[in-house]
């Protein structure tokens, strides 16, 4: 799901207006992220670039001035009470698909963990959502899903998708109103484990927007 990606304008209009800018603000982040890695050939050059990262989030909570767009729109997120040292773990997932000598079960779930599960943290916190809602499940069977669709190593594409198979029933418990554009995001996850991983994702097909817009009404 990128920012172009028509599914995703209707999985924002899925969040409460207060909350809105800071759900875009933090899949932003997760852009630059995978853009970070798909520009970096070298691992160490990737690790120094995910590091000032890393320090840029955290200096969010000291009120410095973000000269970087995407660190700017973050202002949102920060305005609904989540801190930048939260998103931080958002950048540790990352840096797993550099540092991990294999991308097996153990490397595969903490990217899941953090990527996908700390992001649905913030999140969920900056939309308000309820406590029964399963944003650490939900997140990183996401972030495995999505994962499995961009590697080209076959055995860890398939482990991805195993793993994003077992978190992603989490997605069929009822969402609470201001947590549903997260189940969304889930609920498209788990359609995409139906379609072949060398097949495109079709986005916008009547099937997936009826899930959603059933999921809108009920939560479920």
């Amino acid at each position: 799901m990128t920012s172009e990606d028509p599914e995703r304008a209707l999985i924002l209009a899925y969040a409460p207006p207060e909350g809105r800018a800071a759900l875009a603000a933090l899949l932003a982040l997760d852009d630059a992220m995978a853009q970070l890695l798909r520009t970096t050939s070298e691992p160490a050059l990737g690790q120094i670039r995910l590091a000032w990262w890393r320090e840029r989030l955290a200096e969010l909570d000291r009120g410095l001035p973000p000269a970087e767009p995407v660190l700017q729109g973050l202002t949102a997120v920060l305005e609904r009470g989540v801190r930048g040292e939260a998103l931080v773990p958002i950048v540790d997932g990352w840096e797993v698909l550099i540092e991990a000598e294999e991308l097996d079960e153990a490397a595969l779930a903490r990217f899941g963990e953090a990527r996908g599960g700390r992001l649905f943290a913030a999140a969920g916190q900056a939309l308000g959502a309820a406590a029964g809602d399963p944003l650490a499940e939900a997140g990183k069977g996401w972030a495995l899903a999505d994962l499995a669709r961009h590697l080209s190593d076959a055995p860890a594409a398939e482990r991805a998708l195993r793993l994003a198979r077992e978190a992603l029933p989490a997605a069929r418990r009822r969402w609470s109103g201001r947590g549903r554009a997260l189940g969304a995001m889930a609920h498209l996850a788990r359609l995409d484990l139906d379609v072949p991983l060398d097949q495109p994702r079709p986005v916008g097909a009547p099937r997936r927007v009826g899930r959603l817009l059933w999921h809108r009404m009920t939560g479920l």
